[in-house]
């Protein structure tokens, strides 16, 4: 039986589509269907770096996650690591499981070490994704972020200067952080983890895990959709996990009667 993820680019433009189903499809299991989608209305179309930018995509993310349930997707994954609108959706997505590459990257690596540090873009991202973190539960776990000074849009405009600069910070994070594992702290930052790892190796003599949070994302999605069939853990309903009630609010107002702001699917 075909486990069903979609893969949600919480952008308005589908430039990276592709390039992610050609990436996680390589790594999927035989047994996922995924497909990946980027948003139909939404003028945020490069990144969000911002939290400005982050709030104009939310209700749209809400909406797909909607959308995700009814679809009877197994689980949706929303690939930014600022992990926006992740309770949100959750919160509306039926038996559909919700995660996103920050949630999938601190849980796997704190299964591989004492202590992580995140290579991140640029210092703007340090305190929210500090935050996020610290109220998944993990503050302990951070030794810490290291910043590489590149944009979203940088990573893939000169490699060899990017691989360059995620080598130095992950040394640095090593030798004067005490980590013990590295997280990539942008889905952008995607192709470059097994160089990295590599380079790490090499330098240290010993294995140090480098997480790809995009392919984080996509195994744990895959981990949470096995469990869910196999012992019905689907996201919680009651207290701060109850969704909107159907027939009286959700329904008598509306509020889901417009299609899911969906622009571009690729299937994989």
């Amino acid at each position: 039986m075909k486990t069903r993820i979609r893969w949600l680019n919480p952008l308005g433009a589908s430039t990276y589509d592709q390039i992610f189903a050609d990436m996680l499809g390589g790594l999927k299991r035989s047994n996922t269907a995924l497909e990946v989608v980027s948003l139909a209305n939404t003028a945020c179309q490069h990144h969000l770096e911002f939290h400005t930018y982050e709030g104009l995509v939310v209700s749209d993310i809400v909406r797909v996650a909607r959308d995700s349930a009814v679809q009877n997707f197994d689980a949706l994954v929303i690939g930014c690591f600022y992990d926006p609108a992740l309770l949100e959706a959750r919160e509306i997505s039926g038996h559909c499981i919700v995660t996103a590459p920050c949630e999938a990257s601190v849980k796997i690596a704190s299964s591989l070490g004492h202590q992580f540090s995140v290579i991140v873009g640029r210092q703007k991202w340090v305190p929210k994704m500090e935050s996020t973190i610290a109220r998944y539960g993990y503050a302990s776990k951070l030794a810490s972020m290291r910043h590489v000074g590149m944009g979203v849009e940088d990573f893939h405009r000169d490699p060899q200067e990017t691989s360059r600069r995620m080598t130095q910070a992950a040394i640095h994070a090593v030798e004067h952080d005490g980590a013990e594992v590295i997280i990539l702290g942008s889905t952008s930052e995607f192709g470059f983890y097994q160089t990295l790892q590599a380079q790490l190796r090499q330098h240290f003599g010993a294995d140090i895990p480098v997480i790809d949070c995009a392919v984080a994302a996509l195994k744990y999605a895959e981990f949470m959709a096995e469990v869910k069939a196999q012992n019905h853990w689907v996201p919680s309903r009651v207290n701060g996990g109850e969704a909107p009630p159907e027939t009286a609010e959700l329904q008598a107002w509306n509020v889901f009667d417009q299609p899911a702001p969906i622009a571009n699917r690729v299937m994989v």
